[in-house]
């Protein structure tokens, strides 16, 4: 009778693993860690994703072939104002804190990685490429994750394309994964650091546990307190760029850890005017802003905006990368009465917002119904009490209740208020009409 080849030498043999920490208590106790972590980092995800209101083609979506899986897109409120603050500040902190559990786990499975051999059932082979792909789809989404929260853009394409589907991929395989290894996680946590029963067709160690166990430096329970205090190091250094106060201070890892200075218009921004190209003559003496719907068009310099009704917001700015400013005094006209020059009243349509900034995603925005209809919302000259910087959009932006950071135009140029699916892509910067 032939015999069976056994694994080729090297990490597809069990004895090739000789820690003595390996096995499926301290896998079962990260794997329940990220089950939670896992779950709202993907919930927090879909509502920053919805904030976008990605559904107002074809200007503010980036994702044009997501089909159904934008089945529960929504309009994003604006109430209450420091929501996307909150979600966005946990989706990122917590993403951040997860990494050394993740890390962690994918440590104490690695002998899994290489079993040997690959495939012994189909569904086998079936678990083996949703790991394949759970493993594959968590390095890319913490990745890209970390990466744009440091605006360091070195993976090609769109950062929000290729994270909004890479966060589908990896869902997917982990919902796979949970399904069939929730009920073993469970047994093993309840047995405590002993030995769970196997379940019908499990190994008896999970395969995990090595049968040529080196001495021990470290308990179990020891790495998963210096797993936890990894954790807690990263939120130390982290959570304060959303929390802001006196807790700003401590956020090394923030994504922009600049002085932003003193002063009214010292709070944090994302892009300077000379990074995205502004000029002086875009926002000098012949900047207009221009007023277009129902069929009207008025043409307002800063000296006819400013001599309007002026309106004051407390309102703060939170962006993508997870940092926040506290609330700023904004003042300026609201939009609502700015659909007002042009023949709309209290059914102000959407609006489309249009930048002096040359190009890049997002330099033109659409706002829906609710934000323009909001007295918060406001087309802002001056900020506490100063007139805007030229970093924080002078000489017009946007401000909107519980808008992602990005929505929150700066150096406004053009605005269209009507029916969104009508408005297309934005004519070039430099045209009037």
């Amino acid at each position: 009778m032939a015999r069976t080849a056994g694994p080729p030498p090297g990490p597809a043999r069990p004895e090739f693993w000789r820690s003595p920490l390996r096995g499926p208590w301290l896998t079962a106790v990260f794997g329940l860690i990220l089950l939670f972590g896992v779950t709202v980092l993907f919930l927090t995800g879909l509502l920053s994703y919805a904030a976008y209101n990605p559904d107002l083609s074809p200007v503010n979506d980036q994702t044009p072939d997501k089909g159904w899986l934008g089945f529960y897109l929504f309009s994003w409120p604006t109430s209450p104002h420091w929501l996307y603050r909150l979600t966005q500040g946990t989706h990122v902190t917590l993403g951040i804190v997860l990494v050394p559990v993740l890390l962690a786990k994918l440590w104490s499975v690695i002998p899994k990685l290489f079993e040997w051999p690959p495939v012994r059932s189909v569904g086998q082979g079936v678990e083996r490429i949703s790991l394949l792909l759970l493993v594959g789809g968590a390095g890319f989404e913490f990745a890209t994750g970390i990466l744009n929260v440091q605006l360091h853009y070195i993976f090609p394409g769109s950062f929000y394309t290729l994270h909004f589907y890479g966060a589908w991929v990896f869902i997917s395989a982990f919902v796979v994964h949970v399904a069939l290894r929730l009920p073993r996680a469970v047994r093993a946590v309840r047995a405590g650091r002993a030995e769970p029963p196997a379940g019908p067709g499990e190994e008896t160690g999970a395969g995990l546990v090595t049968p040529r166990p080196a001495a021990p430096t470290l308990s179990r329970r020891g790495a998963v307190a210096m797993v936890g205090l990894g954790s807690v190091a990263l939120l130390v250094v982290t959570v304060g760029q959303s929390v802001g106060g006196w807790f700003r201070q401590t956020a090394l890892l923030a994504p922009h850890g600049q002085d932003p200075g003193s002063g009214p218009n010292g709070f944090q921004i994302n892009k300077t005017a000379a990074s995205v190209g502004i000029r002086p003559s875009d926002i000098g003496p012949a900047w207009r802003l221009t007023v277009r719907g129902a069929g009207r068009q008025v043409v307002l310099t800063r000296a006819q905006l400013l001599a309007m009704e002026q309106s004051e917001a407390a309102l703060p700015i939170a962006c993508v990368e997870g940092w926040s400013t506290p609330d700023q005094r904004w003042s300026g006209v609201r939009l609502n009465r700015l659909a007002a020059l042009v023949g709309w009243d209290a059914d102000a349509p959407p609006l489309l917002v249009e930048s002096v900034q040359r190009g890049g995603s997002f330099s033109s925005v659409v706002l829906r119904e609710n934000q323009v209809r909001d007295d918060r919302a406001l087309l802002a000259v001056r900020v506490n009490g100063a007139v805007l910087s030229l970093d924080h959009g002078y000489p017009a932006r946007v401000i909107v209740p519980g808008a992602p950071g990005v929505h929150n135009t700066k150096w406004v140029t053009r605005l269209t208020f009507g029916d969104a699916g009508t408005f297309g892509a934005p004519a070039a910067f430099g045209e009037r009409a």
